[in-house]
């Protein structure tokens, strides 16, 4: 008996695994037709060197799993990331939509659309540019995990978390910097009530994450580490917070901290350089975040949410329902 091909997903994400370039492809392609599937490509050279140029025999480039897609693609395909913009390339010419976020560095029209952030020159008819980046906070994603993480509406009010990233070029942050920040942030908790919660991040670096554990442990709040902690309570104290305090590194974590209605205080964004400023300084300057000062004072916010304008208007342009 002849084995029958599964269905394409009428909306696809297709990614690298990295996880910035999966969040965004992942969430966008969900704003768009709830429920989409996903594909994480695994390239090879020499295509990989130099995707998403089309070399000879490029859809050998990838494993297996997008073969049956070449076949009988999607009617959607959201890459994003270099290799990705390869994969939907591939699949426009099977006869998909595309939709490519951030710059693939080629011209425009090898997709039917692109998602840029602001700081990025590239410009066209087929652009739309965006503040930060893509991810899947709204409303319903925060009240989803305030209710799979009731225990943060337990801890004391004011509920601070601090989310917690690491230096990079772009942000040539310190150490010792960091270690004051967690001593002033606890004394002040200590001082006014509430709670002090912690969550650090892949590029975290282990002494600044292992400093977590010299918090005093009577201070109500989590403060998670790393796996060895149990699940990652990022998304509920996303959801139950009063006030946000992020470092200044990644404009992934910015973004999604200001998707909610909680005030939100930048450590040290004077030290930011590069492209990454760019969406610091609309934060600032918007004010929807403040730099961190003694006072935490808070203010009347409005959310940031991009990516559902971004959909809403691919919905148009792609002829959605």
């Amino acid at each position: 008996m002849q084995r029958s091909t599964p269905a394409a997903p009428s909306c696809l994400a297709v990614h690298d695994g990295r996880a910035g370039h999966a969040r965004q492809a992942q969430a966008l392609a969900c704003l768009l037709a709830p429920g989409a599937g996903a594909l994480c490509l695994t390239p090879r050279p020499p295509w990989r060197w130099v995707a998403p140029r089309l070399l000879p025999g490029a859809a050998q480039g990838f494993d297996p799993g997008l073969h049956p897609l070449l076949r009988q693609p999607p009617r959607l395909a959201v890459g994003c990331g270099r290799q990705a913009a390869l994969a939907t390339r591939l699949l426009r010419r099977a006869g998909s939509q595309v939709v490519q976020v951030l710059d693939p560095r080629l011209p425009a029209r090898h997709w039917d659309a692109l998602v840029v952030p602001m700081h990025d020159r590239l410009r066209g008819d087929n652009v739309l540019t965006l503040h930060g980046s893509l991810h899947p906070v709204d409303d319903r994603w925060l009240q989803h995990a305030a209710a799979a993480f009731p225990q943060g509406a337990q801890l004391p009010a004011p509920r601070t978390v601090l989310l917690v990233g690491g230096p990079t070029r772009h942000a040539p942050l310190t150490t010792p910097a960091f270690l004051a920040l967690l001593t002033r942030l606890a004394a002040q908790t200590r001082a006014e009530g509430g709670s002090f919660s912690v969550v650090v991040s892949p590029r975290t670096p282990p002494d600044w994450a292992q400093a977590l554990a010299r918090i005093d442990p009577a201070l109500p709040g989590l403060r998670w580490r790393g796996p060895a902690d149990g699940p990652n309570p990022y998304a509920g104290l996303l959801a139950h917070a009063d006030r946000l305090i992020c470092t200044p590194d990644s404009v992934n974590m910015l973004s999604e901290a200001a998707a909610t209605a909680a005030p939100l205080f930048v450590w040290q964004p004077a030290c930011v350089r590069g492209r990454p400023r760019h969406f610091l300084a609309h934060l600032l300057g918007s004010d929807r975040a403040k730099p961190l000062d003694d006072t935490l004072a808070a203010y009347p916010v409005q959310p940031l949410r991009e990516p559902e304008r971004i959909a809403s208007q691919l919905r148009q342009w792609l002829g959605l329902a």
